[in-house]
């Protein structure tokens, strides 16, 4: 809607970048706070988020390019993550990959830094739906002339950053992903002032993220349902989030039962 947040000449301040960067800061202080709050030391902390985005940013352009190769003519395209296209489930295993050699290495607590990156990652992945919204990139399937949602879908301008098809009404996915992202951090956030076991709060981030996902990949015009499945390969992720994250609430649960059952 808004590629361009400041064009002086040849000089672009591209929307998406700044969101993207805003997104990062908020979710830093975020995991700050929370890390705090688990007695973690904020110098491991502030290692931990920055070799971990690091990761997921390379997580995310190579899961990008790999879906997208036509998008890609020259090394500045490969390299040009600011103007849009990265993949979120990119970025995630990416992160994670590096987080979980981070945590191996210098034996964190695996389960505590757990539930502060799930609190601080949907935070920043809200403000990062904002810069998509704005860029163009992870739109929606085009609007049915019939459907209940034509009043709310977007129609994006024709500009060259944009990579959204201009001129037709597509679902609303980068808002409504936002809003959803928005709303589970206010869950996770009240939950954490009763967590009761270490990992509920990374356990209900998979749960709820991954079934907004898995639901919302069926009105996303990006990435193209799996030959014979008919489902995305971003929505097998999503069901793999939302398993692990009961499996790790149910051990939790039953591990707390367990604890309560032979203090009594």
């Amino acid at each position: 809607m808004f590629p361009d947040l400041i064009k002086i000449g040849d000089f672009t301040v591209h929307t998406y970048g700044v969101m993207v960067a805003i997104g990062m800061l908020v979710s830093f202080f975020v995991a700050l706070h929370f890390a705090k709050k688990e007695g973690i030391q904020v110098k491991h902390a502030e290692n931990l988020f920055f070799y971990t985005i690091l990761g997921g940013i390379v997580g995310a352009r190579i899961a990008y390019i790999l879906e997208h190769p036509e998008e890609f003519h020259s090394f500045i395209d490969y390299i040009a993550f600011w103007k849009g296209g990265i993949d979120w489930f990119g970025a995630f295993i990416g992160g994670a990959i590096v987080l979980a050699l981070l945590l191996f290495k210098y034996r964190y607590p695996v389960l505590k830094i757990a539930d502060v990156a799930g609190i601080s990652v949907v935070i920043g992945h809200a403000f990062g739906r904002i810069g998509c919204t704005c860029a163009g990139c992870c739109y929606g399937k085009p609007v049915p002339e019939d459907s209940p949602f034509k009043d709310i879908a977007i129609t994006f301008p024709h500009h060259h950053d944009t990579a959204a098809p201009p001129g037709i009404p597509l679902y609303p996915t980068q808002p409504a992903e936002a809003i959803g992202n928005f709303l589970i951090f206010v869950v996770l956030f009240l939950a954490y002032r009763k967590k009761l076991f270490d990992g509920e709060i990374f356990g209900l981030y998979l749960v709820f993220y991954g079934l907004e996902r898995f639901l919302l990949e069926f009105w996303r015009g990006v990435t193209p349902p799996i030959p014979g499945i008919g489902l995305t390969w971003n929505q097998i992720v999503a069901l793999g989030m939302i398993f692990i994250g009961l499996g790790i609430l149910a051990y939790g649960f039953i591990k707390l039962k367990k604890v309560k059952h032979e203090t009594v």
